[in-house]
């Protein structure tokens, strides 16, 4: 039986005033669909998400959403004038008396739902806007970059909840980790097309390279084509010039053909060089603290950096993680405690909020005007690691084209300005290397390249960063800051420190168990704990429900990885589907029961 669909687009087709972005589009959004949109940046993923929506008027074509279906929008900067809270705002289209929806959601997603308006931050009220549609909850969700200014934390638990929805929904993320285990299938933007493919972002990057490999192919033997019909032309035309007008005009056909094929954007040209080597031990903190007010951000933390070693620093928004960064490299003071630096350190830096770049400027001042990159009497070139370059070819390997050169920095995306303050940090030679948020609104292409990069420089590398793909790519080194004034390092990325959490905290409760008498499991001894006999007998009987619910999930898990399972029986695997999304929610169910009783027995 099939879906019924939820939106539908007909011969689609857009310009802003240049080339096309979309040409005679076409697609369907269906009921219990879980789609990424994945493309370059620029290639016009939030564009077509706003035809979706009905914010961007197509030049032809239609969108069609069946009578009664709800579609929403996560803006990215809504508009929040007469409201004075945030929660007033994500509660203004729910029913009188659902306000507690927002109450609930906006504790998984850390905001502040008395927050003012009118002082929230960009982050704050792109939350607000994720809670208003969240609580809303359409039919069909449209979702652009959700997880952008969420910590770790809040990401898990919006992920939880979007895995236990029924809504579908289409999002766009550079969050890897976030887009392999919600999404079932993939719209993918390139060149002004749009390709789907009925399996998750997962199987993405073998699919896009083998369009590519067959794109290769095909245009290698439409060159072979035109080199011996060119070859045939100027060695025989002349001899058959009646009988063969047809063949020449096939020749210019071909040509025309290869003139209207748009060429493939390529990657940034990200090389870093590490500049005069460093002493082997790079820092040093010896029980530094920290704390502002009755905040205390770090308590008697000790942690010594070698070369080339690979540090993460994770942890909720505001438990410290840029503090303590600023700490160790000199530009903050620990309250008590010692911070030693090493010899030679040549110091290069991405901020999160991008405040090394001025938005009133052009990109070609910001280059040339920065004291590191300027050349003394060259007002077109720039210094990158010690060799003159044109300011225009350089932002040609960041990807920014000639007219963009002149261009205000305000004028570029989130993802072109992390571009940008790319270039300006990789000119420099370095060999301590602080990336604060980098990841943040790059496309999965340039992460991969920025990955590949950090793991050939020869110097050290201090990084904060919310996307665990990354993490897992990148650290030799997590320290997790896990609030009030505790920071823990653990060896390798996140999935690495996850799994060593799980390990402690398992050791502990052991540890616990054999240190403590051996319960009376009679009734009034039970009762006595704060249990009742009834409650003990299911903290007791949990262990093999949780254990139970975790295999069937499993099973079900490799069920529906079938790719083919949807097309050849949609029923079973909507059945499959639905029981999926029942065990998860009776395993969460399960743990926490356990967790309560666990806790008062």
């Amino acid at each position: 039986m099939a879906r019924a669909p939820l939106l539908q687009m007909s011969d689609i087709s857009l310009t802003f005033g240049g080339d096309p972005i979309f040409s005679q589009l076409g697609l369907v959004v269906q009921q219990g669909d879980r789609v990424a949109l994945v493309g370059r940046n620029g290639s016009g993923k939030s564009t077509l998400m706003k035809v979706m929506a009905g914010l961007v008027e197509p030049d032809t074509g239609g969108v069609t959403i069946p009578p009664g279906t709800s579609v929403g929008y996560m803006e990215q900067d809504p508009t929040m004038e007469g409201f004075a809270t945030l929660g007033d705002y994500a509660a203004s289209g729910l029913d009188l008396g659902e306000d507690y929806k927002v109450d609930i959601i906006a504790e998984g997603l850390k905001l502040n739902p008395d927050g003012d308006v009118n002082t929230a931050s960009g982050g704050e009220r792109r939350r607000a806007a994720l809670a208003k549609l969240m609580a809303e909850a359409p039919e069909l969700m449209l979702l652009d970059e959700p997880t952008n200014h969420l910590d770790i934390q809040a990401i898990g638990w919006l992920e939880e909840t979007l895995k236990s929805t029924r809504t579908a929904y289409v999002m766009i993320s550079h969050d890897r980790a976030f887009l392999n285990e919600l999404t079932r299938a993939t719209l993918w933007i390139d060149r002004g097309a749009v390709r789907r493919q009925e399996q998750g972002f997962s199987a993405f990057e073998a699919w896009r390279d083998k369009v590519w490999d067959e794109e290769d192919e095909q245009r290698h033997k439409l060159n072979r084509k035109i080199k011996a019909e060119a070859r045939w032309a100027v060695e025989g035309i002349s001899a058959r010039r009646k009988r063969n007008q047809g063949r020449v005009r096939a020749l210019q056909d071909l040509r025309a053909e290869k003139a209207s094929q748009i060429k493939r954007q390529g990657t940034a040209q990200l090389v870093m060089e590490a500049g005069p080597t460093s002493g082997k031990k790079v820092m040093e903190a010896i029980d530094i603290t920290k704390a502002y007010g009755d905040k205390v951000i770090l308590k008697d933390f000790s942690l010594k950096v070698q070369r080339k070693d690979r540090i993460a620093f994770v942890g909720p928004n505001g438990a410290g993680k840029t503090t303590l960064l600023n700490m160790l490299i000199g530009k903050t003071q620990p309250d008590t405690g010692e911070i030693k630096l090493g010899t030679n350190l040549e110091l290069a830096e991405f901020d999160q909020s991008r405040a090394q770049l001025d938005p009133d400027m052009s990109l070609w001042d910001s280059l040339t005007g920065d004291p590191d990159m300027r050349v003394s009497g060259k007002a077109d070139q720039v210094m990158v690691r010690g060799a003159p370059r044109h300011v225009v070819g350089y932002l040609k390997d960041f990807l920014f084209n000639e007219a963009q050169a002149r261009a205000p920095v305000r004028s570029l995306s989130g993802g072109e300005k992390a571009r940008l303050l790319l270039a300006k940090i990789l000119a420099r030679e370095s060999n301590l290397l602080v990336l604060d948020e980098p990841t943040n609104d790059l496309d999965i292409e340039t992460l991969d390249l920025l990955q590949e990069v950090l793991g050939d420089y020869d110097g050290t590398v201090l990084l904060v960063s919310h996307d665990r793909d990354f993490l897992d790519r990148v650290a030799s080194t997590t320290i997790a800051m896990e609030g009030d004034g505790r920071a823990t390092v653990y060896a390798g990325g996140w999935s690495d420190y996850q799994s060593q959490r799980t390990e402690v905290m398992a050791a502990n409760i052991a540890k616990k168990k054999a240190t403590s008498p051996k319960k009376d499991k009679t009734p009034e001894a039970v009762r006595a704990t704060g249990l009742s006999f009834t409650e003990q007998h299911r903290l007791e009987e949990l262990p093999a429900v949780i254990e139970r619910l975790e295999a069937e999930i499993a099973k079900l898990e490799t069920f529906l990885s079938d790719p083919e399972m949807f097309t050849k029986d949609p029923v079973k695997f909507q059945k499959g589907t639905d029981a999926l999304i029942e065990r998860n929610n009776m395993l969460s169910d399960a743990e926490a029961e356990w967790m309560d009783l666990e806790e008062r027995a």
